[in-house]
């Protein structure tokens, strides 16, 4: 090996990126192998590496004696008389070793090995750098597209796109500048092994943090984010300055900033929303487009009923559920919608009024309804007049008149409700409540009915036969 060699490696090293150091210690230790298949052992030799001179010297120590028996390790004393006059038997003598004297077969060999040192550390230098790069966005050019991957040239390399990592629905073609997020960095076999994605929610991160100023600089957090890549995608924001819109800054001037990313994902529908400390505010929130009529919260559970008006209940659940799965995504909780007027219906199920809390209705009266299994206003009312018809005791204007006091005591019940409640009460937040459950503002309460007279207890009708008999 000789100078035109190492400088040849130098020019190498820096197309590389490999460090003088590490390229020093790569020659080294090529010379001190070359030693050792020559000279069996390297133990009396130094090798000193000059890189910005270019220059390799090899020292061999030998030791001075009358009579030499090992040639690797001594020297006879006349022979280095011819050197150095003044030096002595014991002495130790340096010499200096030329390395064309080790042969051409070594010096062939020795650059083959170089070599393959040199991209052996091409190769950890490239892992070390992707390494603490993992997290950032690489723009690169699609050099190969295989069945189950693309291959990507960035910074004189190539990483790979897994079909795992790839919008379904995009269609990348050779030649074509893309951008992707560094997912992950393997050492393996054949190098290190870049992972990059375009369906990692931090891609979607790191664009926001490119095209909205805001984010980069930490006046705006990204506090969630859930996607469907390349079909749909919520991301809730927060700011951190009252005086900065989070959603306005996010959205841009008529909306140039969050079409820059959509297209960027292939016109991925992006829906971002304000980040909400209060879980039924930020469920309430995350279902966007649908305003929920009412929240029920489920804290210990992570559940959710959202209470759906019957024309929006499309829109909460969205096209193949994907509204409501990326709403739980974003909140952490298990979202069940429900339309209103179904919850309606339940709730008034659930709320019966037994018939002894019916004045107008006689202790006998309520005695036989009880005993035919009518407990409840609502199993009376269920049941219908017909039914009723057929129990003993009961004729047509008797029914007629307990029907008319059953239902006049329900109008008083649902109208006396509907009073107590505030219609003040407002959200806590601007566009939602901060209780547990969430409901839109109160409409005025409907007035209550006038009461009906007092009529006195409902007596049944007297038996055909004249027994006078009361039920």
């Amino acid at each position: 090996m000789n100078i035109d060699i190492v400088e040849a490696i130098s020019q190498i090293s820096k197309e590389r990126n490999i460090k003088r150091e590490a390229l020093s210690e790569i020659i080294q230790s090529i010379f001190l192998s070359m030693i050792k298949r020559k000279y069996e052992t390297a133990d009396n030799f130094e090798i000193f590496v000059n890189m910005d001179k270019g220059e390799v010297e090899i020292y061999q120590t030998k030791t001075i004696v009358q009579e030499v028996s090992d040639p690797i390790t001594q020297i006879a004393l006349d022979k280095a008389h011819e050197m150095e006059p003044d030096l002595q038997l014991g002495d130790e003598f340096v010499e200096i070793v030329d390395p064309t004297t080790f042969g051409r077969r070594l010096i062939t060999s020795a650059k083959q090995t170089l070599m393959q040192k040199i991209r052996e550390a091409e190769k950890e230098v490239l892992f070390n750098e992707f390494k603490d790069r993992i997290g950032e966005v690489i723009v690169g050019e699609v050099r190969q597209i295989n069945r189950d991957e693309i291959l990507i040239s960035v910074d004189h390399m190539e990483v790979n796109l897994p079909r795992s990592e790839q919008i379904h629905n995009e269609r990348l073609h050779r030649g074509d500048t893309v951008r992707a997020v560094i997912k992950a960095v393997e050492q393996t076999t054949r190098g290190p092994e870049v992972v990059v994605s375009r369906t990692d929610s931090k891609f979607l991160i790191r664009l926001f943090e490119i095209e909205v100023p805001e984010i980069y600089d930490g006046v705006i957090e990204i506090r969630g984010v859930a996607r469907f890549p390349g079909e749909r995608a919520k991301v809730a924001v927060y700011s951190n300055d009252k005086r900065i819109d989070a959603v306005g800054a996010c959205v841009g001037l008529k909306g140039v900033r969050i079409q820059a990313v959509v297209k960027e994902l292939n016109n991925e529908k992006i829906d971002v929303i304000n980040w909400s400390s209060e879980p039924a505010i930020f469920i309430n929130r995350s279902l966007s487009p649908a305003k929920p009529y009412k929240v029920i919260v489920d804290e210990e559970d992570k559940k959710v009923e959202a209470v759906i008006p019957d024309d929006q209940i499309s829109l909460a659940i969205g096209k193949g559920g994907q509204n409501r799965q990326l709403a739980s995504m974003l909140t952490g909780y298990e979202i069940t919608t429900v339309k209103q007027l179904d919850w309606e219906k339940a709730q008034h199920q659930e709320e019966k009024w037994p018939l002894a809390q019916v004045e107008s209705v006689s202790k006998a009266t309520l005695e036989k309804l009880t005993a035919a299994g009518y407990e409840t206003v609502e199993d009376v009312l269920e049941a219908g007049k017909e039914t009723l018809m057929q129990l003993k005791g009961f004729g047509e204007k008797t029914i007629d008149r307990l029907f008319d006091v059953l239902e006049a005591h329900l109008q008083r019940v649902k109208s006396a409700e509907t009073t107590e409640s505030d219609p003040a009460a407002g959200p806590a937040e601007a566009d939602q409540p901060a209780a547990t459950e969430s409901t839109p503002e109160s409409t005025p309460a409907v007035e209550p009915a006038a009461r009906e007279p007092e009529t006195g207890s409902v007596e049944t009708e007297s038996n055909p036969t004249g027994s006078g008999e009361t039920l």
